[in-house]
């Protein structure tokens, strides 16, 4: 048992949660997370969902997760679109992107004022996609090719689905990375920009909050990276086995955020 375990989490007042595997599996609630959620809003306690996935805008994820029992608010998600959009917007304002990506990586992009064209573009940026477009891939290695920066959501290889695994970002971005020899810039999980951002937008304190994941190679790594408190959660991939194999350790290990206290 770890040192914090015995104390609990009772103080604490902000949250930045993962959501596959922790609050969900496929379109399925996992156990305890609609009370978990319920108790949050309740008591009035800051809180972000967040998701390394793209693909969705924050309506989009408001409406997936409420059509399944999760009364999540539309402003209490944060993807890696949006903090992918943030960073370029804070490196070069109203800058130009040639984009790979579905609506929520667009919409991000749009919100924040980027033109999105494939003409002399300052970055080509992807993010995760549901259709494989050789054109758009092969168009993002000459822009590379000719001096556009190359920036992608998320390192995740692969992702979840109920029918399983399927392709994600970081298999597109090596894949584009072997034909140009060009490395991307990952802002999302496990780089602790991500947690940053968030933590901006939240309007909160690192030494004030907890993050809650099921992975130790992204959640829980970026909550230490980034002084966070950090509980793992076993609903989802990593296995209290796992635990041992890295050379952090995460503050709680829990079998699922059923089991996290919030204090009103």
């Amino acid at each position: 048992m770890y040192p914090s375990m015995k104390r609990g989490m009772r103080v604490k007042k902000n949250y930045l949660i993962d959501m596959d595997g922790v609050l969900v599996t496929g379109k399925t609630p996992l156990p305890g997370a609609v009370e978990f959620i319920d108790r949050l809003l309740a008591c009035k306690v800051k809180f972000l969902i967040l998701t390394n996935n793209p693909l969705y805008t924050q309506r989009d994820l408001e409406h997936r997760l409420n059509t399944i029992g999760l009364n999540v608010p539309a402003e209490r998600i944060f993807t890696s679109a949006i903090a992918t959009a943030r960073f370029l917007q804070s490196q070069k304002p109203n800058g130009k992107a040639f984009v790979i990506g579905e609506s929520g990586l667009t919409q991000a992009l749009h919100d924040v004022g980027y033109v999105q064209t494939d003409l002399s573009p300052d970055y080509v940026v992807l993010g995760e996609v549901t259709n494989y477009n050789f054109e758009l891939i092969t168009k993002a290695v000459r822009l590379i090719n000719d001096g556009a920066m190359f920036i992608a959501t998320n390192p995740d290889s692969t992702g979840p689905l109920e029918a399983g695994i399927v392709p994600a970002t970081g298999a597109l971005a090596a894949l584009i990375q072997k034909a140009t020899g060009r490395e991307p810039f990952f802002v999302g999980k496990p780089n602790p920009l991500m947690m940053r951002s968030a933590l901006r937008y939240l309007g909160v304190h690192s030494e004030d909050t907890v993050m809650i994941g099921d992975r130790m190679d992204t959640d829980i790594v970026a909550g230490v990276m980034s002084g966070l408190e950090t509980i793992l959660v076993l609903s989802g991939v990593s296995t209290r086995e796992d635990v041992e194999r890295f050379p952090y350790r995460p503050t709680q290990i829990l079998n699922s955020v059923g089991e996290i206290k919030i204090a009103c």
